[in-house]
C-alpha cells in the first residue's frame, strides 16, 4: 500500500507553500459495503459527511491515522483499503488554510455503526440518484437535468462555448443518442457543480438562476471525494475481484451479480456473467445449497482462496457484460 510521508506532502505541495506556509492534511475514507442489493457508503453528521480527521503527529502512518480516526468517529474497524486520490484545491470551499485531502477506498460489509459523530450508514444513490440505470434512464435525467444543463448550455459567452458545454453533457449524461458510461460519475458531478445545479455550487446556483437539483449535498468537498470512489470502484471491478471484499463468505451467483450490478448502476447479462466467472475460476462450489431463494434451492459458492495470492502478481478480470 502506497502512502504519503510528511516530506513527500511537503515535495508535493506547491513552492509557496512548502516554504513554510502551514498545510493541513485532511484524512479521509470511503467506505463501501453492499447489503440486499443497495451499494452504501459509511457516514458521519446525519449522513453528511464522510469519516475523516486530520494527521496528527502521533499517527504512525497516514493509513493507520484514518483508521483511528473512522474508529473513533463509527465505532468500526476498517479492513480493506486503498489510497484513492489527494485534492490540494486553493479554493475548497472557502477554507483560509490551504488543506490537502488523502482520501481512501474501503471495502466491508455492513455492521451497526456508532461513535461519537452520528455514524451511518447511507446509499451512494442518495448522493448521486442519476447514477443509477438498473430499471432504465432515471426519470429525473429527461424531467429535472437536461432541462437544466440546456438552459446552461445555451448561457454559454459564444458558440464555441455553447459547443464544448453540449459536448461534454452529452458525453457525460448520454444525451442526443449517446451512450451511458457508467465509469463517468466524477465528471457528471463536476459537469452539474460548474453548471450551478447542484447545493455545493453555492454562488454559482444563484448567480446563474438555477435552482440545485438532485441528490443529497455532503460538507465541503466530500461529495467529490465519494465520486472518485465510486468511479475508481466501478472501474477496478471490472479488471479485479475486489467485489469479493462485499461478499459473505457463501453466496450464490445471482447474489454475486447482484452486487456487481448494484456498484455499476446498471444489470449484466446473466448467462455472458456466469460464464465470464466460471472462466476465469474466480469461485468454487461449496458442495451445499441456499435455501431461502423463494424458488428451487441454489448453489452455494466461495471466492477461491488462491486467487487472494494470484491476484497480488496479475489481475483478474471481472467483466461487466452490458446486458
Amino acid at each position: 500500500m502506497q502512502t504519503l510521508e510528511r516530506d513527500e506532502i511537503n515535495e508535493a505541495a506547491p513552492p509557496s507553500l512548502a516554504a513554510g506556509q502551514a498545510i493541513a492534511v485532511d484524512l479521509i475514507a470511503v467506505t463501501v459495503a453492499v447489503t440486499n442489493g443497495d451499494p452504501r457508503v459509511l457516514t458521519i453528521e446525519d449522513q453528511g459527511a464522510l469519516p475523516s480527521g486530520p494527521f496528527q503527529v502521533g499517527h504512525r502512518s497516514l493509513q493507520s491515522g484514518l483508521r483511528a480516526w473512522v474508529e473513533r468517529q463509527t465505532s468500526l474497524p476498517l479492513g480493506y483499503m486503498e489510497q484513492l486520490y489527494t485534492f490540494a484545491d486553493r479554493d475548497r470551499a472557502g477554507v483560509e488554510q490551504q488543506v490537502i485531502s488523502i482520501s481512501y477506498l474501503g471495502l466491508t460489509r455492513e455492521q451497526q455503526a456508532s461513535g461519537e459523530s452520528e455514524a451511518g450508514w447511507g446509499s451512494w444513490y442518495a448522493y448521486f440518484p442519476w447514477e443509477d440505470h438498473r430499471v432504465g434512464t432515471p426519470a429525473m435525467i429527461a424531467q429535472e437535468l437536461e432541462p437544466r444543463l440546456r438552459g446552461w448550455i445555451e448561457a454559454g459567452r459564444d458558440p464555441e462555448q455553447r459547443q464544448i458545454r453540449l459536448q461534454r453533457a452529452s458525453i457525460t449524461f448520454g444525451l442526443d443518442g449517446r451512450p451511458w458510461n457508467e465509469d463517468l460519475v466524477l465528471q457528471r458531478y463536476e459537469l452539474l457543480f460548474e453548471a450551478g445545479l447542484i447545493a455545493e455550487s453555492g454562488a454559482a446556483s444563484t448567480l446563474t438562476g438555477r435552482a440545485a437539483t438532485g441528490g443529497r449535498p455532503m460538507i465541503l468537498d466530500h461529495r467529490r471525494i465519494l465520486a472518485t470512489g465510486i468511479a475508481r470502484l466501478r472501474a477496478k471491478i471490472k479488471y479485479h475481484p475486489v467485489v469479493f471484499e462485499l461478499m459473505p463468505e457463501t453466496f450464490t451467483l445471482l447474489q454475486l451479480q447482484r452486487c456487481v450490478e448494484a456498484l455499476a448502476g446498471r444489470l449484466v447479462h446473466k448467462q455472458n456473467f456466469r460464464r465470464l466467472i466460471e472462466q476465469q475460476e474466480l469461485v468454487e462450489e461449496t458442495g451445499q445449497a441456499a435455501q431461502d431463494t423463494g424458488g428451487r434451492p441454489a448453489k452455494l459458492f466461495r471466492f477461491r482462496r488462491a486467487v487472494f495470492t494470484e491476484r497480488a502478481i496479475v489481475g483478474t478480470k471481472l467483466p461487466i457484460s452490458k446486458a
